[in-house]
């Protein structure tokens, strides 16, 4: 198996008259204890379908292949794509798709979907993995769009952006956090493993990144009894989260609940005229949205 170090890679891409595409958000992870790490931290075996979002050379998935039942990656790049396939050429396990793995921001490429449903649909055992060296410019609607998407993922293991990783994990009050931390924790346990400079990646990006694990939490998703107005009644909110909460709740109410009725929901959950979006709890959140929604159930349609 080759070794996805700097000099490999460079040599590589001169034999192959090509470099780095900075419009996919191509950083090659170039420690290979790091990508030792990656697939440590996802605890793979061989009841794990596994998907990476951003083939590269294949480095990442060889590892992940010969631990796991399956592996489905895919690459938008048909240089990788090429250079991928030589290195994977000889593992049985792994589905190689070329295409762009978000159809748009809010929805997967259909046919990623499909080859994890086919490989998940092979045992009854099988649990769903996103394993991937994923480029800053996807990240997010990768890591918020599985939580909604056919096929639930039981966990994702992920290297991005240090700053994403810490609004994921963010507290309230604290100043990331925000929409995305409220989503992802209301409904699974995330921890960043390690925070990585840029030295370890080629070419190096101008910010820290971080391995992220998120487990999805069956328990916290089951206290959501509408995922899709969450979701969105969150992310509206929070549009001006140092903003008084009430200023936001009328705001993205307006036309469906008038004043009294949002003063009436806010007193309820004892909540103070000054209280702002950014201090509210997932507990709170959920509170709030089953009000809003007892009472304004077609809002978000």
């Amino acid at each position: 198996m080759s070794r996805q170090t700097k000099s490999f890679l460079m040599q590589r891409f001169r034999e192959m008259g090509i470099a780095p595409a900075t419009r996919h958000g191509q950083n090659f992870l170039i420690d290979l204890n790091l990508q030792q790490l990656i697939v440590d931290s996802a605890h793979l075996d061989k009841r794990d379908v596994v998907l990476e979002v951003g083939t590269g050379t294949g480095a990442l998935t060889a590892k992940m292949a010969e631990r796991a039942a399956a592996v489905v990656t895919v690459e938008i790049d048909g240089h990788l794509f090429e250079l991928a396939s030589e290195l994977l050429l000889d593992f049985d396990n792994v589905t190689m798709l070329r295409l762009d793995a978000l159809h748009n921001k809010n929805r997967f490429n259909p046919a990623l979907m499909e080859a994890v449903g086919q490989h998940l649909a092979v045992s009854p055992d099988r649990r769903f993995k996103l394993v991937a060296n994923l480029p800053y410019n996807i990240a997010t609607p990768v890591l918020g769009n599985l939580l909604s998407c056919e096929h639930l993922p039981y966990s994702m293991t992920a290297t991005i952006q240090k700053e994403l990783a810490e609004r994921i994990v963010a507290e309230p009050w604290s100043k990331d956090y925000s929409a995305l931390s409220v989503w992802m924790q209301c409904q699974a346990d995330a921890e960043i493993v390690r925070i990585m400079a840029p030295a370890v990646f080629w070419p190096a990006p101008k910010v820290d990144s971080a391995i992220i694990r998120v487990t999805v939490n069956p328990e916290k998703r089951a206290q959501v009894p509408d995922l899709k107005y969450f979701h969105q009644f969150t992310k509206t909110i929070f549009i001006h989260r140092r903003k008084f909460l009430r200023a936001n709740v009328v705001a993205a109410m307006k036309g469906h609940l008038d004043k009294p009725a949002i003063d009436a929901i806010l007193a309820e959950l004892a909540l103070p005229d000054d209280a702002r979006t950014e201090q509210l709890s997932i507990a709170t959140m959920l509170r709030l949205t089953e009000l809003v929604r007892a009472q304004a159930p077609d809002w978000s349609l």
